[in-house]
């Protein structure tokens, strides 16, 4: 229902009386109120007559082609979408019409189907015609028919090619989309020395066929549905039947049908905002993958994982803080050698969060400095304050992150050299910084850089300048404080029921043990207990 209103002030009212000719003068200041309370320009063009809604809702399939024609042009707008093509021939005396988007048609594989299809004769068309063409005459694996407009549409927009047949009220639809897609190549933000290079795309079918290639298991199960009114985004969810918890499984398929969306054009991270409950909470609940074997590994340990078609992130759930400090370059190395790696990177980790807020513990309160370290300190002050310095130092390397970003590849290292040589020297040279700030901000950094999860070293560094401001504010009862708090929240955060702090809290003291130590493969006798797995074992009985 629509309701009509004039743009206009006061004085409009006693011109209500005039004539109608005055009336359609002014067609062009009216206003159309939908159904949503939107208010919008009014359109007669775009104020459908009965005749063309009833076209564009209309759910059988016509036994004409120019019935079919004008559905089509109602529907998805066939003749004013150049990339939609409706193409008529005939085969054995019966007429068909080819409808197809141009972009995602196979042209070589259609082909050779309408070669054939040439050949046919009328008597091979003359009885059960849509039958003869599903069953004899088109060759080709994935073939279907459907009786709705609504299914014809949808998998002719979802890359497939659609078969009118004169006469019959049904249409046979052909899975030959050809989609664009780049080639597969190693991610950027997980790389390693040894190891597979191959890693997600854009295509969803391509990538959970990576994932089928390490799984040979008949029990991995791909389920698939459509999320968003308009995008109609296909999402995959995917688990071994036999290890994830059906409770798990049931939970995150229902929240993915639950989601009410016009469509998810930036793919698993708009998904992942509307089955997850984050809030405000900085840290990521879930962990994006684009390697193919870190998802295989994580199905055999009973997670969930979640493919969005142009997306080439897969979701890992449930998920907790030790799952985003782990890289699959400790186990491309020996246990021992993986074991450093992640004391390391643990290390490193820890710099991010508190090695700035200690340091200005110490500067402010002298008496707290260890015996032996009453070096630490600066030996004079620069002009600004050393909260303001470290402030703005942050807030530098975050601009020249972002600028290393969106600046192309051949200008990247000059812009480097400018912002760290130029920029950082001139400014301890000028007394605005002092160096041992930008010292250990460059420590914290690199300790943000070495977090495997590009999220988490954000939200990291987004608790270490809140900590930075209470130590200013409140000293050392600031820092335990913020530090409390801090450990709190990640305490109580829940990621689809598995406590996010898990194994630390609540302890377990085997599971926490592996996080330590990177054990050899055969000492994993069980799987981890946070996902439930329905089977536990590992080492499968002789």
């Amino acid at each position: 229902m629509k309701l009509i209103v004039k743009k206009g002030n006061a004085s409009d009212k006693s011109d209500s009386n005039g004539t109608q000719q005055q009336s359609d003068n002014q067609q062009s200041d009216k206003l159309a109120i939908d159904e949503e309370g939107n208010l919008s320009p009014y359109n007669p063009i775009t104020d459908m007559t009965a005749e063309e809604k009833a076209l564009k809702t209309q759910e059988d399939v016509p036994r004409s082609l120019r019935e079919i024609q004008r559905v089509l042009e109602e529907r998805v707008g066939l003749n004013r979408s150049f990339d939609l093509v409706l193409r008529e021939m005939v085969f054995g005396t019966k007429r068909v019409g080819i409808f197809f988007c141009n972009g995602f048609a196979k042209d070589t594989v259609l082909t050779d189907i309408l070669t054939r299809l040439t050949y046919a004769d009328k008597e091979a068309v003359s009885y059960h015609t849509l039958e003869a063409f599903f069953e004899k005459l088109i060759p080709h694996i994935q073939v279907k028919t459907y009786k709705k407009m609504s299914e014809i549409v949808g998998q002719v927009l979802m890359g497939g090619t659609a078969f009118f047949i004169e006469g019959e009220i049904a249409a046979i639809t052909i899975d030959v989309k050809n989609y664009p897609v780049r080639s597969i190549a190693e991610p950027d933000l997980e790389r390693v020395v040894r190891g597979s290079r191959d890693g997600f795309v854009e295509t969803l079918l391509l990538n959970v066929t990576l994932v089928r290639r390490r799984i040979r298991d008949e029990r991995l199960k791909l389920e698939i549905m459509q999320i968003g009114k308009r995008t109609k985004t296909d999402v995959c969810v995917s688990y071994i039947n036999d290890i994830a918890n059906a409770d798990l499984v049931k939970a995150i398929k229902d929240k993915i049908k639950g989601v009410a969306i016009d469509g998810l054009p930036l793919g698993e991270k708009q998904l992942e905002e509307a089955i997850v409950n984050k809030g405000w909470n900085p840290y990521p609940m879930v962990r994006y993958s684009e390697r193919p074997d870190v998802v295989s590994a994580h199905l055999l340990e009973g997670h969930v994982c979640v493919f969005v078609d142009t997306s080439p992130s897969v979701m890992i759930l449930p998920t907790t803080f030790f799952h985003h400090v782990q890289h699959a370059e400790e186990y491309r190395q020996t246990p021992f050698i993986g074991t450093y790696l992640r004391w390391v990177r643990f290390v490193g980790i820890m710099a991010s969060l508190f090695l700035l807020p200690l340091w200005f513990m110490m500067v402010m309160d002298p008496s707290l400095k260890p015996a032996g370290l009453e070096f630490l300190g600066p030996q004079k002050e620069g002009t600004l304050p050393l909260l303001v310095q470290f402030l703005l130092a942050d807030i530098g390397i975050d601009l020249m992150r972002m600028a290393a970003v969106h600046t192309p590849t051949p200008l990247a290292t000059a812009m480097g050299l400018v912002a760290a040589i130029l920029v950082g020297d001139i400014a301890v040279k000028a007394g605005l910084f002092i160096n041992e700030v930008i010292l250990y901000l460059a420590l914290a950094s690199i300790g943000m850089f070495a977090t495997p999860s590009y999220e988490l070293g954000l939200a990291n560094r987004i608790v270490r300048l809140a900590l930075l401001v209470i130590v200013a504010v409140f000293h050392v009862p600031g820092f335990v404080i913020g530090s409390t708090l801090w450990l709190i929240l990640l305490a109580t955060r829940k990621s689809y029921n598995a406590p996010y702090m898990w194994p630390f809290i609540p302890f377990n003291a085997k599971s926490f043990f592996s996080i330590l130590v990177r054990r050899p493969v055969l000492a994993g006798k069980t799987r981890l207990s946070l996902t439930k797995p329905i089977d536990g074992t590992r080492q499968p009985k002789s």
